[in-house]
C-alpha cells in the first residue's frame, strides 16, 4: 500500500522505533493548548451538518454555523461550542450547509429524444444522415422584460484605485424585449428587434427578417430551433412558420431545456456586457445599445464550440435518475 510519505519521513520513524519501540510511534508533547473538542464531538458536528433540519424537527430550511452549535447542545451531542469552531470543523471536510444549488429533474416523457434531435444537429445530422452543405440551422428565442432603470445620479467612470460607481437607486423607464436569431454555423446573429413584447406576431417578424435574405432564402433547408414559449409553442406555430416558408423547419426544445438552445449564449453575453449594469435614460436609449452591440458582436463573432454530445446527455440523465434512489442519512452519535 503506497502511504505517500517521504524517504526522510520513513527513516524518522524508523529511528523512533528502534530507540524507543511501541512508545517511539507515540506523538510527542505538543505545545499550545491540547485539542478541546473531542473526535466524538467533530463527529457529530459533520453528522448533523450532513442532514436537512426538517429531518431532526429543527423548523429552518438550511443550517448555519449559530444554528449548528445550538442544536449540537440542545441535543446532548457536544458541549457547548462557538459558531466559529463549528465552521472551522466543516471547512476542512468540507461541508457548507450554509449553500445549496437548485436542479430540475426533466418532466418531459419524450425529453433524451427531443434533445437528441437538437444534439444531432449542433454535430451536423438530421434523422441520421449528414446535412446537406446548403443546409442552415438558426437558434430564436426571445429575452423578455429588459428594463431600463435611469439611475438617478451620472454613473462615475472608473478611476485609479476606484471602480465605476453606479447609483443604487434608479427610475423605471419601462421595458422591452430583445428578439434575436443566431445562425449556428456562422455564430453571427442575422437578425434581431426590440419590440415592448413578444408574442407570435413579434416572432413571425423576426423569422421574416432571417428568411428574406441570404443564405436562408434560398437555402434547401432553414433548421430553426426554439423552446417552448408562448410566442412559437407547439404544432400550430411550427405550421405557421411552414406556411410562410416551406423551407424552414421548426425544432423545439423540451420543457426546461432552454439551455439547448444556443441563442441563450449570446443572452447571457448581452447580460453581461450591455445589461449589467443598467443605466439606460429610456427604452429608445436601450433598445438603440442593444441592436448597436448586435452589429458589434457580428463583426467578430465566431460560431460556439459546443462540446455536449448525446452521450453526454445520456451520462446526465442517468446522474439525474440516480438521485432519485433512496440515499441513506447519515446517523447521529448518540449522547453519553
Amino acid at each position: 500500500m503506497d502511504l505517500h510519505v517521504s524517504v526522510d519521513t520513513v527513516r524518522k520513524w524508523r529511528g523512533r522505533f528502534a530507540t524507543r519501540g511501541l512508545d517511539g510511534l507515540k506523538d510527542l508533547p505538543r505545545s499550545g493548548r491540547p485539542r478541546r473538542i473531542t473526535a466524538a464531538e467533530r463527529a457529530a458536528i459533520c453528522a448533523l451538518a450532513c442532514q436537512l433540519p426538517t429531518t431532526t424537527g429543527v423548523p429552518l430550511a438550511r443550517w448555519s454555523g449559530p444554528e449548528l452549535a445550538a442544536e449540537l447542545t440542545k441535543a446532548g451531542l457536544a458541549r457547548p461550542i462557538s459558531p466559529s469552531s463549528v465552521l472551522r470543523i466543516l471547512a476542512e471536510h468540507p461541508i457548507k450547509s450554509w449553500q445549496y444549488r437548485s436542479w430540475i429533474f426533466p418532466r418531459d416523457p419524450g425529453f433524451a429524444a427531443r434533445a437528441a434531435v437538437i444534439l444531432d444537429l449542433y454535430q451536423g445530422f438530421y434523422q441520421g444522415k449528414p446535412l446537406g452543405p446548403g443546409d442552415r440551422i438558426v437558434s430564436v428565442d426571445a429575452k423578455p422584460s429588459i428594463q431600463a432603470r435611469g439611475r438617478r445620479h451620472p454613473t462615475g467612470p472608473p478611476r485609479r484605485g476606484q471602480p465605476m460607481r453606479v447609483e443604487h437607486e434608479y427610475q423605471r423607464n419601462g421595458a422591452l424585449a430583445l428578439l434575436a436569431a443566431l445562425d449556428v454555423h456562422t455564430g453571427t446573429v442575422p437578425a434581431a428587434a426590440t419590440p415592448p413584447t413578444t408574442g407570435i406576431a413579434h416572432f413571425m417578424d423576426l423569422m421574416s427578417q432571417v428568411m428574406s435574405q441570404e443564405p436562408y432564402a434560398s437555402a434547401p433547408r432553414v433548421f430553426v430551433i426554439v423552446d417552448n414559449g408562448s410566442d412559437h409553442r407547439g404544432k400550430k406555430a411550427a405550421r405557421w412558420l411552414r406556411a410562410a416558408w416551406p423551407n424552414a423547419i421548426m425544432i423545439h426544445t423540451p420543457v426546461h431545456a432552454s439551455w439547448l438552445n444556443m441563442i441563450e449564449i449570446f443572452f447571457s453575453i448581452v447580460q453581461k456586457k450591455v445589461i449589467s449594469p443598467n443605466d439606460f435614460a429610456s427604452l429608445n436609449d436601450l433598445a438603440a445599445t442593444l441592436l448597436g452591440f448586435t452589429s458589434r458582436y457580428n463583426q467578430t463573432a465566431r460560431p460556439f464550440n459546443w462540446k455536449y454530445t448525446k452521450a453526454d446527455l445520456a451520462q446526465t440523465l442517468e446522474r439525474i435518475s440516480a438521485r432519485e434512489q433512496p440515499q441513506e442519512t447519515p446517523s447521529l452519535p448518540q449522547a453519553a
